[in-house]
């Protein structure tokens, strides 16, 4: 219709122009008013409908539709899933999109001298240079500070999480993504950075979020006024799987969660291997990874290969497996990511009971912070991820290691628990064992805090997980005992 209507205001313009009108108008004249009518019948939307009237109606932004969205924490995340993405862009032809929910200004640079919030404005460029490389182009950054260390609430309360949280269902409204892709919340031994897995969280919340026309509302109130400064306009959209990926030590604990990819295997289009097309695209990351970087530029594909075949200097597992966590669509865990998308809609349901402690006669104990908090977000949000068998997670050795617990009581009373501990030879308390008498109400935080020995590179270099134990009694009778596997290592996040 749009197109028509052109055509009409051409041939009405030709239709006038006698030769009196062209002699009144010039012929200069006349064919930049011809040019300005056909480049505005080219630069109408697709989707535009045209009423009969004359009026048209516009539909959302057609350029940000996206099939993909990768939801990360900091400049350089996004090379945890490249090789996939190389795979989708390249060979299935697949939109990709990138949230960056920090600007990385926290990290370390070991490129030039520049920290803190010009470090950002570095790592944010080398971003949205290394998702060029790949052809992504529609790359956001939310307002979430860098925060380094391992506990995903310091970092869901130093981003603010409230107002991220609405800037990426604003995005999701936008964009329209089919699949969302984020980093794996949960606590594993590895790099378990709490901002990773604080994307995660933004992620899944966004998920169940963006299709509910009560969340955020200004962001779907409808159709507005021209000049509307507070209402968006945008509509409830929602993405139809959502997948995680992880950054622990063990990647074959894994296995069979989710789709799994060879990064070995060689692009159709591109004749390389997916890996090579996501290392080639990590090659702006200077500030993080400049000796690695210029020690693989440097090399011929022959060396490359024979490096990349070492599994000491392997940058992605073999094969790469996206976690499954939820789709509103019909189909198996282990589908592939873009599979079934235009199935019928999955039962998705927020598990029942979010406290399984809620009515419980009894006195209960279990380990707190971060993983008492996983507990009731799988369950809030149909989520059934790994756990660890045993919690777990990595410290530097020589420093303190705090052991979170929540005790509930059976009556809302007070009560008197005792807190005895163990641990491997060379730990000590550091606070947190004896008799501790326990104000009325439904449950209290506590924790135990221990020092772990000092330790150098060699003897920790092959060292192995030991568990600390912390068992708590009521008169005299154990209520639980409480596990942590703790892996020491030379250099690590902050817990």
């Amino acid at each position: 219709m749009a197109v028509n209507f052109a055509k009409y205001q051409v041939q009405s313009l030709l239709g006038v122009c006698d030769e009196e009108v062209l002699k009144r108008w010039g012929m200069k004249q006349f064919l930049v008013v011809l040019m300005l009518a056909v480049a505005w019948s080219a630069s109408t939307p697709a989707n535009a409908q045209t009423a009969a009237g004359g009026q048209t109606i516009k539909g959302p932004d057609e350029r940000f539709k996206t099939d993909i969205l990768v939801v990360v924490a900091h400049p350089d995340d996004e090379g945890g899933v490249t090789p996939y993405l190389a795979r989708a862009i390249y060979d299935e032809h697949k939109k990709v999109a990138v949230v960056f929910a920090t600007r990385g200004g926290s990290g370390g640079n070991d490129y030039s001298r520049e920290h803190g919030p010009a470090l950002a404005d570095i790592r944010e460029q080398e971003a949205r240079a290394a998702c060029a490389k790949l052809g992504i182009t529609n790359v956001w950054f939310l307002d979430g500070k860098d925060t380094a260390s391992q506990n995903v609430l310091n970092s869901l309360a130093n981003w603010g999480h409230g107002a991220n949280l609405e800037s990426l269902v604003r995005i999701i409204r936008l964009i329209r993504p089919e699949v969302i892709i984020s980093w794996l919340p949960g606590i594993f031994i590895g790099e378990n950075h709490g901002d990773h897995q604080a994307a995660g969280v933004l992620a899944t919340e966004a998920f169940d979020m963006a299709n509910d026309p009560t969340a955020f509302p200004s962001q779907v109130a409808g159709a507005s006024k021209r000049l509307e400064v507070y209402l968006e306009d945008l509509t409830p959209w929602q993405p139809k799987k959502l997948y995680f990926f992880s950054d622990a030590d063990d990647q074959k604990q894994f296995a069979g969660t989710g789709p799994a990819y060879s990064v070995k295997e060689i692009s159709p289009s591109q004749k390389k291997p997916y890996w090579r097309l996501a290392m080639d695209a990590a090659t702006p990351h200077l500030t993080q990874f400049p000796t690695e970087i210029h020690q693989l530029t440097a090399m011929n594909d022959e060396q490359l290969n024979k490096f990349m075949d070492d599994p000491q200097h392997q940058w992605w597992a073999e094969p790469m497996t996206l976690i499954f966590g939820k789709a509103a669509v019909a189909g198996k865990p282990t589908d592939d990511v873009l599979a079934n998308l235009a199935a019928g809609p999955a039962l998705l349901h927020r598990k029942e009971e979010i406290d399984r402690h809620a009515n419980s006669k009894d006195p209960w104990v279990t380990i707190g912070g971060p993983w008492f908090y996983y507990s009731a977000f799988y369950k809030v949000h149909a989520l059934d991820l790994k756990t660890a068998e045993i919690p777990e997670i990595e410290i530097r050795a020589g420093t303190n290691l705090l052991v979170p617990i929540v005790i509930g009581h059976a009556k809302n009373e007070a009560t008197e628990v005792t807190i005895a501990w163990r641990a491997p030879p060379g730990w000590k308390i550091a606070r947190g064992e004896g008799k501790f008498l326990l104000p009325a109400e439904s449950r209290t935080d506590l924790s135990v805090e221990f020092l772990t020995p000092e330790s150098n590179k060699e003897e920790l270099k092959n060292g192995n997980a030991e568990v600390v134990g912390v068992t708590v009694s009521e008169g005299g009778k154990s209520i639980a005992d409480i596990r942590l596997k703790i892996l020491l290592k030379a250099s690590a996040l902050p817990q």
